[in-house]
């Protein structure tokens, strides 16, 4: 490791990440603070109807407030295997399930201050579930919508699609369907 770990303090237990302030030294002998966001990591799918069509969720975002497009995602739970974390989260999301669930891409999210790591599926044959949405407190007022793939790619080059993990499973999505896989 190029920086070694002098101290480390847990200043914030959450829900959703933990916060560790580390005290460190450079190689140089010099010691500095690095600011780390302990995440558990999420599981993102893009639900990709045989019309070639993509469902997204719109839901408010707190640290935006605003409602933002992005694809169905959630938090892993503990040693939980991604493709079913994001199987239950299309599922609890938007009342779909997929068929299959094909890897896309796994991707630190925010490297600079955050150690989550996302897993992106492809999801198809979709059909919808018997049980329907089970969204929890926060997501009852997500909509549900649907754009051709080529849309969405339009969607993100005029900025109406900024979500970052839903930019990058979209582009995905779009190479994958072009290489005709």
């Amino acid at each position: 490791m190029e920086l070694e770990l002098v101290r480390r303090d847990l200043l914030y237990t959450g829900k959703v990440f933990d916060l560790v302030v580390d005290r460190v030294r450079y190689p140089s002998g010099a010691e500095g603070v690095r600011e780390v966001a302990r995440h558990p990591g999420g599981a993102v799918v893009v639900p990709l109807f045989d019309d070639g069509t993509i469902l997204f969720v719109r839901q408010f975002r707190y640290p935006f407030g605003a409602r933002i497009l992005e694809l169905p995602a959630g938090k892993l739970s503990p040693g939980e295997d991604p493709a079913r974390a994001a199987a239950r989260e299309l599922e609890e999301e938007t009342g779909w399930c997929a068929a299959a669930l094909e890897p896309l891409v796994t991707v630190y999210s925010t490297p600079g201050f955050c150690d989550e790591v996302l897993h992106l599926f492809l999801g198809r044959g979709l059909e919808i579930s018997p049980r329907g949405h089970r969204r929890e407190e926060g997501e009852k007022t997500m909509e549900l919508e649907r754009h051709a793939v080529d849309e969405a790619v339009a969607m993100i080059a005029r900025g109406d699609l900024r979500d970052a993990k839903s930019i990058v499973g979209v582009l995905l999505t779009r190479d994958r369907l072009a290489a005709g896989r």
